[in-house]
């Protein structure tokens, strides 16, 4: 049986994020982007395509 990763959540809510960019910084597949929201403060945003499920990011997560 194949076990089949979940792409991260990294924030529900943006109170969950503080924009430190600390998972864009650990990515090793560069799969993330920071994104600015309507008031210019960014956020992670994760493609899909490129990441491969590693976990760095949460691990690596002030908030988390």
């Amino acid at each position: 049986m194949i076990k089949m990763e979940r792409i991260p959540d990294l924030y529900n809510k943006k109170e969950e994020c503080c924009g430190c960019s600390a998972c864009f910084s650990i990515c090793p597949k560069m799969a993330i982007s920071m994104m600015p929201d309507d008031e210019g403060f960014l956020y992670p945003l994760i493609d899909e395509a490129k990441c491969i499920q590693c976990y760095l990011c949460i691990k690596v997560c002030p908030l988390k």
